[in-house]
């Protein structure tokens, strides 16, 4: 049955959620693989936009089913309070939303951690959201997480709970010098999250492949982007899990094999948020029109995206790592008014041209851009209703891409609701 994968191709936020829930009105199972609340899938129907943080993009699609995966890291209090969200737009997660046993939770005392090491490093700082993903990772690779599967147990639940936290207290006098009493906290509304998580939980695995029996389509959706990703991003200022295609596998329990097509979401310019490397960012006026003409602001945080040309050397780095069969081009009339659009097709690197992107973070620190300048369409593209109307100078720019990357674009984005989206392939 096909299984098509759905990844950020870039540093994340470029529409990933408005084209899983474009794809998943004729999809059985969405099923997400990675990350946590940290993610923030923007979608917009009719005239309202809701934000996802850990429930698939799928769920606003009537009859279409919804996996969180083993790889992601839930907290149960932001999981409980989404739910609530949708189940007050009249959704009902009754045999629709399902939960991995093997998901490993985030518990308050993750949140403080990631705070108290965040504010540590001064001048050096990540740009972590504070929510706790990273030490919850930690605590799963240092095999002592707690997983969705144990919270059956009640007393045994409870303490491995107070075992975490006199262990992390340990951890913040001696590491951090800092007062181990801020992880004392009130449990009640994280219990209570849990009690109403136990109906939806099962064992992901077989869930999974069931469903792929089963027949129809799958959509497998991550979060964050590629060039974030904790083995193959800008190192060290990347996320804590595998937004890449591999990590659908792994935060799954996906077979490679069972894999169809891959679509690669990729912005129409290049944001990031946070610190770390930005070879084609823009910190002029041009730079300031995308942001605020893109509504450039984290969905999650509110932090200001930096904004830049879009950058071809990484996304065929993308595009190489994840296997990307085709490309689904969101953002594009954020450019509708620029007389001029750049595009980067290589980098100089200590005065020699190179098209690899670079693994070391300080030497991408100290690449410049290779700039292709194209001519703007000066026109508004929202409202087109086929290829043909795209102006001219756009469809050159979208061609340009293609051949750049040896890649189709099947989906073509000219604004954020659902009927703004041109099926190309």
């Amino acid at each position: 049955m096909p299984v098509t994968v759905v990844v950020g191709a870039q540093w994340g936020d470029e529409g990933k959620g408005k084209i899983v829930d474009l794809l998943s009105e004729k999809c059985n199972l969405v099923a997400r693989y990675q990350g946590g609340a940290n993610a923030g899938h923007t979608i917009a129907f009719g005239d309202k936009t809701y934000v996802l943080h850990l429930l698939p993009s799928g769920v606003f699609q009537e009859g279409t089913r919804c996996l969180i995966g083993n790889g992601v890291v839930i907290d149960p209090v932001a999981l409980q309070e989404e739910m609530t969200m949708v189940k007050n737009l009249g959704i009902d997660l009754t045999n629709r939303l399902f939960i991995s046993s093997a998901a490993h939770l985030i518990f308050p005392y993750h949140k403080v951690l990631d705070t108290i090491r965040e504010t540590s490093k001064g001048d050096k700082k990540i740009g972590t959201t504070g929510r706790g993903i990273g030490p919850s990772y930690v605590d799963k690779y240092m095999r002592n997480g707690i997983r969705a599967g144990d919270i059956f147990d009640e007393a045994a639940l409870k303490a491995k709970i107070t075992e975490e936290i006199s262990e992390k207290k340990k951890h913040i006098r001696h590491i951090f010098n800092a007062d181990p009493d801020v992880l004392d906290s009130d449990y009640s509304a994280v219990f209570s999250a849990i009690e109403k998580m136990k109906p939806f939980v099962v064992n992901g695995a077989y869930f999974l492949h069931s469903a792929i029996r089963s027949g129809g389509s799958i959509l497998v959706e991550g979060a964050q982007g590629a060039l974030l990703d904790i083995d193959h991003g800008t190192y060290p200022y990347v996320t804590a899990s595998n937004p890449t295609t591999g990590g659908a596998c792994t935060g799954l329990g996906l077979a490679p094999g069972a894999i169809n097509s891959v679509i690669g979401v990729v912005k129409a310019y290049t944001t990031r948020v946070g610190n770390g490397a930005f070879p084609t960012e823009l910190t002029n006026e041009t730079g300031e029109l995308i942001r605020k003409t893109g509504h450039e602001f984290g969905a999650t945080t509110g932090r200001p995206r930096r904004c830049g040309w879009l950058d071809l050397v990484a996304l065929n780095y993308s595009i190489m790592i994840n296997g990307i069969t085709e490309i689904a081009l969101t953002k594009i009339d954020v450019l509708n008014d620029l007389d001029e659009i750049g595009v980067v097709t290589a980098y100089t690197l200590n005065g020699k041209t190179i098209h690899e992107f670079p693994t070391s973070h300080a030497d991408l620190e100290k690449c410049r851009p290779v700039i292709t300048w194209f001519k703007g369409w000066k026109s508004d593209i929202r409202d087109v209703a086929s290829w043909n109307d795209v102006p001219e100078n756009c469809r050159t720019y979208v061609k340009f891409i293609e051949d750049q990357t040896q890649t189709k674009v099947t989906w073509f984005s000219t604004g954020p609701k659902r009927e703004s989206t041109l099926q190309l392939g």
